[in-house]
């Protein structure tokens, strides 16, 4: 509630103070909204979502998840033609810094709130607020988006394969909503212009994990209950506690690349019976020989876009780590999760 009124606060002060932001809404996203947190809430990620009219989208990788963006014509927005830069691309980094300005002017007038914004990190597309929260902090990133009305792009075609477990009707559906894209630099780059942007599904995501029943009445009150949303907690919670062990070896990992495994896990196991409430242990162990399987080939391909894989071939060592830390956890019985 406390992260609610602070973002409320804020959202309505960079809709009054720039124009091109007047149609910005929230958008809950990450963990905590899936209701997957297994330690105290104390990150959240928001996104604030900008409808823009549609955008020509080039690719600026063959990932197929990070593209250029520009307008098509004269766009009705005229105030965004501010944000974009010499290449007539529109600059991730020019609305961000924009945005950044707005909330750090405003988070000094929220009442009864310690906030402050936390410095730039590199690379992180995000504006991180801190809430001063006795005894520890709360962090808040904030992930700038763009909301355009247009069908997804060519390399999603093959992705999403989940007819099998939430049937084509849902798949057609997603596939008809808006394209997301985030400010995100594309490290990959040579020269890093800040003017790219990534596909996200975040918002896909969070509704294939909370209505993840192969059936309509999974988990419902007086419906079966599955170990689906407990398989990923426990996915989570074990990697978070492997990186706190070890933060050098694993720092290029991160939550998504456990929600992915877990979202093939789910489409290579479609039925509710596969996972019964009563199997966590063994449908958790299952989940988990899935990843160590992609470590150890570093192969794990983004849920959305089968040709971009989130494992590079360059981090095999690392890969490789991971996976021999998982296996001990595995084979004897997790001690990380009985320090």
């Amino acid at each position: 509630t406390r992260v609610n009124q602070v973002v409320s606060h804020l959202v309505q002060a960079i809709r009054s103070k720039d124009g091109c932001f007047s149609s910005i809404a929230r958008q809950s996203a990450g963990s905590y909204y899936e209701r997957v947190k297994i330690s105290e809430p104390n990150e959240f990620d928001i996104m604030l979502v900008i409808p823009v009219p549609r955008m020509q989208l080039d690719k600026s990788d063959d990932t197929g998840a990070y593209y250029y963006v520009s307008f098509k014509r004269n766009p009705k927005e005229k105030c965004l033609l501010k944000f974009v830069d010499e290449d007539g691309k529109l600059s991730a980094f020019k609305m961000l810094e924009a945005l950044r300005k707005i909330i750090k002017q405003e988070v000094k007038n929220i009442k009864g709130e310690e906030v402050t914004v936390a410095r730039k990190k590199a690379g992180s597309p995000a504006i991180t607020l801190q809430i001063k929260n006795p005894p520890s902090e709360i962090s808040v990133d904030i992930i700038l988006t763009l909301e355009v009305q247009q069908s997804w792009p060519l390399s999603t075609q093959d992705g999403l394969k989940i007819g099998q477990w939430l049937g084509t009707k849902a798949r057609r559906d997603f596939r008809f909503t808006s394209l997301y894209l985030v400010a995100k630099q594309n490290k990959s780059e040579k020269v890093l212009r800040g003017n790219t942007w990534r596909v996200s599904f975040s918002h896909i995501e969070k509704d294939m994990i909370n209505n993840h029943g192969n059936s309509k009445t999974c988990c419902e009150s007086d419906g079966p209950k599955c170990c689906r949303k407990g398989c990923l907690k426990l996915l989570k919670y074990l990697l978070e506690q492997l990186k706190m062990k070890h933060p050098k070896e694993l720092e290029k990992f991160c939550s998504y690349h456990v929600k992915t495994a877990f979202l093939h896990s789910c489409a290579t196991w479609p039925n509710d019976s596969d996972w019964h409430l009563g199997n966590l242990d063994h449908c958790f162990q299952q989940c988990l020989g899935f990843f160590v399987d992609c470590l150890q080939k570093s192969q794990l391909p983004h849920f959305f876009i089968p040709q971009y894989n989130l494992l590079s071939l360059e981090d095999k060592a690392r890969h490789h780590f991971l996976s021999r830390q998982i296996s001990h956890e595995l084979n004897n019985r997790f001690p990380i999760f009985h320090k």
